[in-house]
């Protein structure tokens, strides 16, 4: 009788790897969640709420998370002048990359000319409850108090900096640090559940909105993509050469955050697993711990490229020929704007109704065309936005020599 050969009998087998494999899962509920949002739509409605349970357990993670991360990177770094020289590149690293991603949207809105299209027959919803708050100035009062990462951010800063003068320092460590691995051991057992939760959030999707909304805007859509795609391969793509990283191998070592955010339509469902995926990739816990937070609040390439096409759409739907000094003004407003879309609810229509009220050009009932296939954008948005971040974390930790190769 003959004896089985290795390769058969393997546990480590390509088939073995891709069972136990999270993606895997997430991807089959993704598509299960597709298929019972088209053809049993009331069904799938109802699966918002499984969705929605899914991303506020991760938000749980969020808050303790980056507090111990932050606390244990600044108390352990020990160079406080590192620390801010670390939080400064950060800011003006996102701003840089920001203003790229608003100019690139704009020009790609410009040449391709998405909102050349026929008005006749769009799906037109209520848009009154994001038009109405675009007179208010941008309040980064308001901001702050609406976004809790960043309070968290601050005072685990501050923890962090008190922490570093202490004498008993080193006892305040061991202790954080213990917390830390139970805190991310219950994370870990968490996102087994991904797959449940990418499938309500994708059966909802489709259950509710339907794909036929999305063909009188299918032009927008399909801009909206294309000028994310070439973002991250060419724009993203190149600062992660320029720092001799691959952005091939960045994405697939965050396939699994990629599908999750994909499902549940939000970047924040991956926060937590993010930044320990960065940390195994060797970025140091400090610039981890400092940037990723940051960055979801001030680092939004999907966000800020879509709300430039989206004000470029508006002008071509209602023929507004905008000047070369009003594209600019767009640009800067959009500069200022675009950083309070964390945070906030319904923060991309709040912010965009506010930048078109500045312009005073382009009508602000525009914004009722595009509440159909807001949530169809919404993945590409959330995706971006995840990448972004951690192309951020990743160049910025190279640059402070605080990323070690696996």
């Amino acid at each position: 009788m003959s004896t089985p050969q290795p390769s058969q009998t393997n546990p480590r087998s390509t088939w073995y790897q891709i069972r136990t494999n999270l993606s895997f899962y997430v991807l089959i509920a993704i598509a299960a969640g597709i298929l019972l949002g088209y053809f049993y739509p009331a069904t799938a409605i109802k699966m918002e709420v499984v969705g929605k349970r899914f991303v506020d357990g991760i938000k749980l993670f969020i808050v303790p998370i980056i507090f111990l991360t932050i606390v244990l990177g600044i108390s352990s770094i020990g160079d406080l002048r590192k620390v801010g020289r670390i939080g400064i590149k950060s800011l003006l690293y996102f701003e840089i990359v920001t203003t790229l991603a608003l100019g690139i949207g704009i020009m790609v809105a410009i040449l391709l000319e998405p909102g050349k299209i026929d008005r006749t027959g769009l799906a037109i919803q209520d848009a009154s409850k994001y038009t109405s708050q675009a007179g208010a100035s941008f309040d980064w009062l308001q901001f702050l108090k609406a976004n809790t990462t960043l309070q968290v951010l601050i005072l685990a800063i501050i923890v962090g900096i008190i922490l570093n003068y202490s004498k008993h320092r080193l006892k305040a460590v061991h202790f954080f640090g213990i917390i830390s691995h139970y805190v991310f051991t219950a994370l870990k057992w968490f996102m087994y559940l991904a797959p449940i939760g990418a499938f309500g959030g994708m059966a909802f999707t489709i259950g509710k909105f339907g794909l036929r909304t999305l063909v009188p805007l299918a032009k927008l859509m399909g801009c909206v993509y294309l000028t994310m795609f070439l973002f991250i391969f060419l724009v993203l793509g190149s600062i992660m050469r320029y720092s001799k990283l691959s952005i091939w191998e960045y994405l697939k070592d965050i396939k699994e955050e990629l599908l999750i955010v994909l499902g549940t339509s939000s970047s924040e469902a991956a926060l937590p697993s993010i930044m320990r995926k960065l940390e195994k990739m060797g970025c140091s816990k400090s610039v981890v711990g400092l940037v990723v937070p940051t960055g979801y609040s001030f680092n939004l390439d999907g966000t800020s490229i879509y709300l430039s096409m989206a004000a470029i759409f508006l002008a071509q739907l209602y023929n507004v020929s905008l000047s070369a000094s009003e594209l600019g003004m767009m640009l800067l407003v959009l500069m200022i704007t675009s950083k309070g879309a964390a945070g906030v609810t319904g923060s991309g229509f709040i912010v965009l109704a506010s930048t078109l009220a500045a312009l005073h050009r382009i009508p602000l009932e525009g914004l009722a065309f595009l509440l159909g296939v807001d949530k169809f954008m919404s993945e590409a948005r959330a995706i971006t936005n995840l990448i972004g971040n951690g192309v951020a974390t990743l160049v910025i930790a190279k640059s402070e020599k605080e990323w070690v190769k696996p």
